[in-house]
């Protein structure tokens, strides 16, 4: 049996379990994992049947519960190289020292460079002197944590997989074939997820449909697709200028104006199930997103053999067997 349950998908956080055979993954974690959990609970998933997950992206309404999540499990997460440095930076906390703590640390150093042999001092200060141009250095520990400490590493795994768009890979009975996406990320992708002759495509964060996305989002028996805003909602809306462009961009997020469009003139239609994602709760309307989805597959004249739905951000939509 193949089963298809998005926990959660918007802006506040992205989570899907996908099973096939004996395997369960999860793509994505953007929730707390305490959310995760109630979220599983409440589709009737248990968590400790999870075998791995999967990284879209790094943003964190698609990494906010990872590494307690797959710690807790001690399961595998699965990323692209460039993702995984890119989230290892994010959540590796960052201390600065005090202009005080700096002072103490220029003193300590011209104290220690006074008390060494002479050509050992004049390298001390000159090291010094370096570090004072330098000012605002990172400190790798606060200042008041003991040297005893043990370091805790937050971006500590249990075990990390790579992947690369392009090429094909497989978790125990699940194969995925993940595709280059246009979004904002250091290496954004979607995926389409193969088990027991079912094929499912996941395609959110796309600021377009390129052709290679195209050409991946073909001969599906399920499509997960980005919906996000509304065009008028969104250049009317509260948002600053700035972050309109982003979306709007071609690196930002897919309308539902482009999405009808992809649908009623580049999709096959082969898909019994079409899901919308990753709608906007500033920027759209479940209903203006249905509506346009809506009209779009009626015009290919496939709207009698597909079943439309919208995943939501508060909690999970029934699940979708095969």
């Amino acid at each position: 049996m193949v089963r298809f349950t998005v926990l959660a998908s918007g802006s506040k956080g992205n989570s899907t379990v996908v099973s096939g055979g004996k395997t369960r993954i999860l793509i994505d974690a953007g929730l707390s994992c305490r959310e995760l959990f109630r979220r599983m609970a409440l589709a009737d998933e248990d968590p400790k049947t999870l075998d791995a997950i999967v990284i879209t992206h790094e943003h964190t309404d698609h990494v906010a519960g990872l590494s307690v999540t797959a710690r807790k499990l001690g399961i595998p997460v699965y990323f692209t190289e460039a993702t995984h440095l890119a989230w290892a930076k994010w959540i590796t906390p960052r201390h600065r020292t005090t202009y005080a703590q700096w002072i103490e640390q220029q003193r300590a150093a011209r104290a220690a460079a006074a008390e060494a042999p002479e050509e050992e001092g004049e390298i001390a200060v000159l090291a010094t002197e370096a570090e004072e141009e330098a000012a605002g250095l990172e400190a790798e520990e606060s200042a008041s944590a003991p040297e005893s400490a043990p370091k805790k590493d937050p971006a500590r795994l249990p075990r990390l997989e790579r992947f690369a768009a392009g090429e094909a890979f497989a978790i125990g009975d699940i194969r995925l074939s993940p595709f280059t996406t246009s979004h904002d990320a250091a290496d954004p992708v979607g995926f389409v997820l193969e088990s027991e002759g079912v094929r499912m495509g996941y395609a959110t964060d796309l600021g377009y449909v390129a052709p290679n996305v195209r050409e991946q989002l073909r001969g599906l028996n399920l499509l997960l697709l980005e919906s996000n805003h509304d065009l008028e909602m969104l250049r009317d809306g509260p948002y600053p200028w700035s972050i309109k462009q982003r979306v709007l961009s071609r690196v930002g997020h897919l309308s539902n104006e482009a999405t009808a469009e992809f649908l009623a003139q580049e999709y096959d239609g082969h898909a019994a199930h079409v899901i919308l994602a990753h709608l906007s709760e500033n920027n759209n309307l479940p209903d203006l997103a249905r509506m346009a989805a809506e009209r779009a597959i009626a015009e290919r004249g496939t709207a009698g053999s597909c079943r439309l739905l919208l995943a939501e951000q508060q909690q999970p939509i029934p699940s979708i067997y095969f």
